[in-house]
């Protein structure tokens, strides 16, 4: 999701990914005939016309049975995105229109530069090749809203209210599109519940090189006011993996509760902050913490 949701890295060697594994056949004179009437259409059309605003699920022409696991997302203003929905991660591009061919800037820090050329157009259906010359076909996909889309959740089939975020620090969790909005910056995502609430509510996703989890969480604490709690246990998600917990109400009367979870992980910590805050109405209190437990307690590390 483009606009609310995450802005995802992913390497530009994901343009060899698409074709990785992959062998080309030759075509016969007749091919080449029919690929030459379709340029001439295209040259009519002219390849800006070819690219809808949409997505479009692309693979190899000759693969048997391809996995649909990759995505081109233009949004109709010269950008897009290339989405994985295996590995969760998009990179975004820029591309410029010729006669016959679409050059893709790919990238957002020193863009690399890929040259596709159509050699057909069908029905919305794209065929062509970038310079490696392996035919790839580019599928639009109906009923796909590009605000909205998220490649993880198309492949894996999750098109209602459950959403799954990817983070590109190796971290899945489950949410309920109706009631959160993720933001990302850097090592640090937010969790902002949208319903009807008392105050603000979120979870704040940090990871740090800086430290461990033990240290990270007496941090934490040390700049909390009222009366500070610190557990162990086992952290969400995981069989063994320590956990380290600073809870606290705050003092001030605003009914803000702040709990601080976090991990030793990748050679530094992983800190999820709760700011929960409660009123009198005891059933929106349990409704807040409920969504806000559901994304902590589904957490997983794939890898």
């Amino acid at each position: 999701m483009k606009k609310t949701i995450v802005k995802k890295v992913l390497s530009v060697a994901f343009v060899g990914v698409l074709t990785m594994g992959l062998c080309t056949g030759c075509g016969n004179n007749s091919a080449k005939a029919g690929s030459t009437a379709h340029a001439q259409e295209i040259t009519i059309k002219s390849t800006a016309s070819v690219f809808s605003k949409g997505v479009y699920v692309n693979y190899a022409a000759e693969a048997e049975n391809p996995a649909l696991n990759y995505f081109y997302v233009f949004y109709g203003d010269g950008t897009g995105s290339i989405e994985d929905g295996v590995a969760g991660t998009a990179n975004f591009f820029e591309y410029e229109t010729g006669s016959d061919t679409i050059t893709f800037h790919i990238g957002s820090i020193d863009p690399v530069k890929e040259v596709f050329t159509v050699t057909s157009y069908e029905n919305g259906i794209v065929k062509g090749h970038f310079d490696d010359d392996i035919e790839l076909v580019f599928e639009p996909l109906t009923g796909v809203d590009i605000e909205t889309f998220n490649a993880v959740n198309y492949v894996n089939g999750t098109f209602g209210d459950d959403c799954i975020y990817t983070n590109a620090n190796g971290w899945t969790v489950h949410y309920n599109k109706n009631d959160i909005v993720i933001n990302e910056q850097d090592n640090m995502t937010t969790f902002v519940y949208t319903g009807e609430s008392a105050g603000t509510n979120m979870i704040t996703v940090t990871y740090s090189v800086d430290g461990n989890a033990e240290d990270a969480i007496k941090e934490l604490g040390k700049n909390w006011t009222g009366d500070v709690t610190y557990t162990e246990g086992v952290f969400p998600g995981t069989e063994d993996v320590k956990g380290y917990w600073v809870t606290a109400v705050s003092d001030e009367g605003s009914g803000l509760c702040m709990t601080g979870i976090a991990r030793d992980y990748m050679e530094g910590n992983l800190l999820f902050e709760f700011d929960e805050h409660f009123g009198e109405d005891e059933a929106m209190n349990n409704q807040v913490s409920g969504v806000l437990a559901d994304i902590l307690n589904s957490i997983e590390f794939p890898n």
